[in-house]
């Protein structure tokens, strides 16, 4: 068998895992919430929340949260950088199935539909992808590490972060003091300014691993 596609195979089983631990994880606070316990002495009936490791679909969720990350670090060792980050929004498709089974929440047309597309492009780019994965030698690795396009784009993506950290701080403050009465455009700057800072974090994690591997 093909190496990339033992490390599709690999990837794919760690995105899911992944997946379905977040959920179980999102599972877990919730029974944290429903299942309150009297602090104190109990006067005036005032509840406190149990530390959420007590609650085992969480212990549970951690543990495939974190196997899950495993698996997909291993996959970097047998496939191309470029296919198996793509391959990560199989997630979207999971998270579709567990959030209705293990949530049980609604899941509106839109997202069926959007879910349908991201298939669809998986499917494209399994098929027409580059599957390729050149090892290099250290001293190359530090050449291209080292090289000023590489550099210029490390500088323009933590003044990406910086700012945008800056943006949700900022956004957080506000809605500390003026509660759910914000304006429209922080409503959406604020995820959005979290997404950003995350996601651009997260990328160098997969480049990191790939290195390594």
């Amino acid at each position: 068998m093909r190496e990339w596609i033992i490390g599709a195979f690999i990837n794919i089983l760690g995105s899911i895992a992944i997946n379905f631990g977040t959920n179980l994880l999102k599972l877990g606070h919730d029974e944290r919430e429903r299942h309150p316990v009297l602090g104190g002495d109990g006067l005036n009936g005032k509840t406190v929340l149990r530390p959420i490791f007590h609650f085992q679909t969480w212990r549970i969720g951690i543990f495939l949260f974190a196997f899950g990350n495993c698996l997909n670090f291993v996959s970097f060792g047998y496939a191309a950088q470029s296919l198996l980050a793509a391959l990560g929004s199989i997630q979207f498709l999971s998270n579709l199935v567990f959030a209705y089974y293990v949530l049980n929440k609604t899941v509106p047309v839109k997202v069926l539909g959007a879910t349908a597309f991201i298939i669809l492009g998986n499917i494209f780019l399994v098929s027409f992808g580059n599957h390729q994965s050149p090892v290099y030698t250290p001293e190359q690795l530090t050449e291209k590490f080292s090289n000023i396009a590489f550099l210029l784009y490390c500088l323009i993506l933590v003044i990406v972060v910086a700012v945008h950290h800056y943006i949700y701080r900022i956004g957080e403050v506000l809605l500390a003091v003026t509660g759910h009465d914000m304006k429209v455009y922080w409503v959406v700057l604020l995820p959005f300014s979290y997404a950003v800072v995350s996601g651009a974090v997260g990328s160098c994690s997969v480049l990191f691993a790939k290195s390594l591997l």
